[in-house]
């Protein structure tokens, strides 16, 4: 893997910025992505995890200029028209609970769980409740009983966010957490998936700038090509696969991501145990 670490590192900037923005609203786990590609690559330090978390922020304007239509409404008729207030208010409870818990166990979950193996182990359990919850949709024939945004309530909103929290363990996906517990709590398949994009935008931001505050003192204007390229490369990417993933919805469903977790995970652990690839390093 020696070439891989001796690539430029504006290059393993543009990697990951790909592999962020293709990963961060499929229920795959960006965050676990970065964390084996930054191993691969041989950068994991403490600027790569700070790195990481700032190019979602590129991912997550994708999201605000997909729906530039939308965001543009809600913000212009958020004191004047309920469904933009309530569409806001679902926003902030929904992203509550994975925001006090994030500032709470940050650390403790970076120390001990951003390493491919936790990541791998995560996939699978992953791909497994995937799996579970598409078998029950089939088999009891569930019908959801929420089919647009605005006809969420402020306990749908609470249990999202709940659901959320779980993405917080790596390799778990954010995307993946909130769609399949939408699906679990009532929400049409598209419903679901629309609700993860717009909870990205308060989740991400905060993510963002709160690690750039506590880190700030690592970084320099030597950084800002690094960051630019990865921002950059986010941002497109991110656009292709929500444009993409709006129509996949509609027709499918998502054991295709339960498979392809389930293997990439085993795969690590394969070579992790096996000796084939150094994940430590």
């Amino acid at each position: 893997m020696e070439f891989l670490y001796a690539l430029p590192l504006l290059v393993k900037a543009l990697i990951l910025g790909i592999v962020e923005g293709l990963t961060e609203f499929l229920p795959i786990s960006s965050t676990g992505h970065l964390i084996l590609a930054g191993a691969l690559l041989g950068w994991s330090d403490q600027k790569a995890k700070l790195f990481d978390v700032a190019i979602q922020t590129g991912a997550m304007f994708a999201i605000i200029w997909y729906y530039r239509g939308r965001i543009g409404a809600t913000a212009k008729g958020i004191f004047t028209d309920p469904v933009a207030k309530r569409f806001a208010v679902n926003l902030l409870i929904a992203f509550t609970p994975a925001a006090l818990l994030g500032v709470i166990f940050a650390s403790r979950i970076k120390t001990y769980l951003f390493k491919p193996v936790p990541v791998a182990l995560a996939f699978i359990v992953g791909g497994l409740i995937i799996f579970w919850v598409e078998y029950r949709h089939r088999m009891q024939r569930i019908r959801p009983r929420v089919f647009d945004l605005d006809d969420l309530t402020a306990a749908d909103a609470l249990k999202l966010g709940i659901a959320q929290a779980f993405s917080l363990i790596p390799g778990t996906s954010r995307s993946g957490a909130t769609i399949i517990g939408g699906m679990l709590f009532g929400l049409s398949r598209r419903t679901a998936t629309e609700f993860s994009f717009f909870l990205a935008i308060p989740t991400l931001i905060g993510a963002g700038v709160y690690d750039t505050v506590k880190y700030r003192a690592i970084l320099s204007m030597a950084d800002v090509p690094l960051f630019a390229i990865g921002l950059a490369t986010a941002f497109f990417s991110a656009l292709v696969c929500v444009h993409w993933l709006i129509r996949f919805v509609a027709t499918h469903s998502f054991v295709a991501f339960a498979w392809y977790r389930i293997i990439f995970g085993v795969i690590v652990l394969l070579t992790a145990v096996t000796g084939m690839v150094d994940w430590s390093a």
